[in-house]
């Protein structure tokens, strides 16, 4: 039984990712296909559009067999500790032979060859990326300036651009990330079609989950993106639009993290990672004369301090993160698996995980949790109910996996 895997956000699962569903299926001629999905906050920081229950519900029925939960803290973390999480549950199952992902490149050999040097780091590399940051360039130009100076030899591949392009990077983190665990997953890449990933305009091809959220939050009128949306999705949207379920955006957690910042005497927020005094400090000076989350972020962010950053920040202090000591729980193994959902040939799947892996289970939660990284994905949606009045508190523990 040859079994791929994607990993994913489906914020919503849009034209785009049934396209890959499908050329996965037929491209590695896999029998079985498992999904690790990010729960109800994505990695842009922000809460994901729909919950996650009805996001597996749209991979099922868009050709999913089996998808598993991606803890919280990893689906609010940058790209390399976003896809080391999602690789070592795949490589912990013990039975998936391909990993599946889009890439703007569309060839894995180029891909695999840059994530070997990053991982690797030869002494004049990291000096190299040392001597671009003092010359003022952030992180990611200087990573790529220096991968293209250590590829001289190979004057016609572009590696600057190849690094400027987000699928293109985290295909790249998922082969470092499969390098790292000395992983018999073979990494898979399909080119990406249609939108760019930030493109905010929708194309006549495939259109990007971006433009898609954008579309919606702007306009509110789903009739109008349905055509851009796979049947599983668009009758699956369409159901939630008839119940009056209210799709979640960023701009809804600010009241929340305005509030959480004026009161917070203690300064937890500090216990994020990613945040210090310095970026504290921007935010106090702007968080009073701030009109939405958008403009806020907007305001305090600097080279050093990408919007993204900023927002992965937000939503954790949003969720409740800062009550962990995670410096040591991102040193923790993760050493379960969360169901959401799967088909008949899913649970032919998780039978075999059971067989051939000791990673613990879950289809549902125990009572008494004593892991940091379990325990956060439960407090991550328990937040989330605080936006969405569909989803109710302690959701975690009464929801079955979705089943089709």
């Amino acid at each position: 039984m040859i079994i791929s895997a994607i990993i994913s956000e489906y914020n919503p699962l849009h034209n785009g990712h049934k396209y890959q569903i499908e050329k996965t299926k037929e491209l590695t001629n896999c029998s079985g296909l498992i999904c690790i999905m990010s729960g109800n906050f994505v990695q842009r920081g922000e809460p994901a559009l729909i919950d996650k229950w009805n996001r597996t519900l749209m991979a099922l029925k868009s050709g999913v067999d089996l998808v598993l939960e991606l803890p919280s803290l990893y689906s609010l973390s940058s790209a390399e500790y976003f896809a080391n999480a999602a690789v070592s549950i795949l490589n912990s199952l013990s039975i998936v032979n391909y990993l599946s992902f889009g890439s703007e490149l569309g060839e894995v050999k180029t891909l695999n060859k840059i994530a070997s040097v990053l991982f690797d780091e030869p002494i004049e590399f990291k000096a190299n990326i040392k001597k671009y940051i003092k010359a003022g360039y952030d992180f990611p130009t200087a990573r790529a300036l220096t991968v293209q100076n250590y590829f001289s030899e190979d004057p016609k591949t572009n590696y600057n651009e190849i690094l400027n392009n987000p699928n293109n990077i985290l295909g790249i983190e998922y082969c470092k990330a499969l390098i790292k665990c000395k992983s018999t997953i073979e990494p898979f890449t399909i080119r990406r079609v249609g939108g760019s990933y930030n493109s905010l305009a929708l194309s006549d091809t495939f259109s990007s989950a971006s433009a898609i959220r954008h579309n919606l939050m702007n306009n509110d009128d789903l009739n109008s993106l349905l055509s851009h949306l796979p049947e599983g999705s668009s009758n699956t949207m369409k159901e939630l639009k008839q119940s009056n379920y209210n799709f979640i955006f960023s701009k809804d957690m600010f009241s929340y993290i305005k509030y959480k910042l004026i009161t917070d005497s203690s300064k937890d927020i500090l216990n994020i990672l990613d945040c210090n005094n310095d970026l504290l400090n921007r935010m106090m000076n702007f968080i009073g004369n701030s009109s939405s989350l958008d403009d806020f972020i907007k305001k305090v962010k600097t080279k050093g301090y990408t919007y993204t950053r900023i927002s992965r920040i937000l939503a954790q202090y949003f969720i409740g993160f800062e009550k962990y000591s995670l410096d040591s729980v991102t040193k923790l193994p993760i050493e379960y698996i969360r169901v959401l959902g799967l088909n008949s040939i899913g649970a032919e799947i998780l039978k075999r995980i059971k067989n051939t892996s000791s990673i613990r289970i879950y289809t549902k939660l125990p009572k008494y949790i004593t892991d940091p990284l379990l325990d956060m994905d439960v407090l991550s949606t328990n937040a989330y109910s605080i936006l969405n009045d569909k989803i109710s508190y302690k959701q975690d523990y009464i929801k079955s996996p979705i089943i089709i």
